[in-house]
């Protein structure tokens, strides 16, 4: 079997059979054979109520397992990255006019405020 198999194996175990088990001993503890029971006959999709009633027990359990050896209990999980070159935006000319109008305004604004900002400063003064 190959690591990966064997580390898929591990996830599985780790993510869908210790929280149901984790579950069912809870329940086992809590009410005996009948509380068992009902977590099978209660709900239409019983591992799916298991799996989440047994979560933050199984969390527990991940992260002493985790104490015993690093990765046991949060294995790392393989991942492939890959970036696309970003696209080279080209602008047309009547595109770059636009911008040189838009921030031509733009100084024309800043330019007046300041010339009022001044104004009111010496006024104050």
């Amino acid at each position: 079997m190959s690591r990966s198999q064997v580390g898929n194996i591990h996830l599985f175990f780790l993510e869908d059979v210790l929280p149901v088990g984790m579950a069912i001993l809870d329940r086992a503890k809590k009410g005996g054979a009948r509380e068992v029971i009902e977590g099978w006959t209660s709900s239409e999709k019983p591992i799916e109520l298991l799996r989440v009633e047994g979560a933050s027990s199984a969390l527990i359990m991940r992260e002493k397992l985790d104490q015993i050896r690093s990765g046991l209990g949060n294995p790392v999980v393989e991942v492939e990255i890959s970036a696309d070159p970003p696209e080279e935006k080209t602008f047309s000319s009547s595109d770059q006019k636009t911008l040189d109008n838009i921030l031509i305004r733009i100084d024309k604004r800043i330019g007046a405020i300041q010339d009022h900002l001044e104004k009111s400063i010496d006024l104050n003064s």
